[in-house]
């Protein structure tokens, strides 16, 4: 295992998918998480990519012994959320990449470092690979991604952008 574990929990950005290899290197998924994505959204965005994505690893197991606090936190999250928390809170991964809050908060309860589309899409821009950070948010919202307005601006206000309508 690799002494920089990053783990993915969700859907990804067709158009952005290679940011999360220019930013992050390898990333781990779980099964879970690629059957969701590869499998039951076959002709969504991001499916294709990340079936043919060599960085990206795939995970069949969750650890069997979980400490209690890790078990808890994870209650009632979605299965890759949940598979991503308990395999990355034991091993101390450096960065796990979930955007639904109640897993974030459960991850940030565990003291794992957490980041989401917002913060690589911002990231991305920061380097100059993401041209028009504005002109991504507004097409994520009309394909009805949802994402809180305040922190799509509050991201836009970091790069001195515009904010959106």
């Amino acid at each position: 295992m690799s002494s920089r574990i990053r783990l993915l929990s969700s859907r990804w950005h067709a158009q952005y998918f290679e940011l999360l290899r220019e930013s992050y290197g390898e990333i781990i998924i779980f099964r879970e998480v690629y059957n969701e994505v590869a499998i039951a959204g076959s002709g969504l965005p991001g499916a294709d990519e990340m079936q043919r994505a060599s960085w990206i690893r795939v995970e069949s197991e969750t650890p069997a012994d979980l400490p209690p606090r890790v078990a808890s936190a994870c209650v009632g999250l979605g299965a890759g959320e949940r598979s991503v928390i308990c395999f990355a809170a034991p091993l101390s991964a450096d960065l796990v990449l979930i955007d639904e809050e109640r897993a974030r908060r459960a991850a940030k309860s565990l003291g794992l470092r957490v980041a989401g589309s917002i913060a690589v899409l911002e990231h991305g821009a920061k380097l100059s690979l993401v041209h028009d950070l504005r002109a991504v948010f507004v097409t994520l919202l009309n394909q009805g991604i949802r994402y809180d307005r305040g922190l799509l601006n509050q991201s836009l206000a970091r790069l001195g952008l515009t904010r959106l309508d």
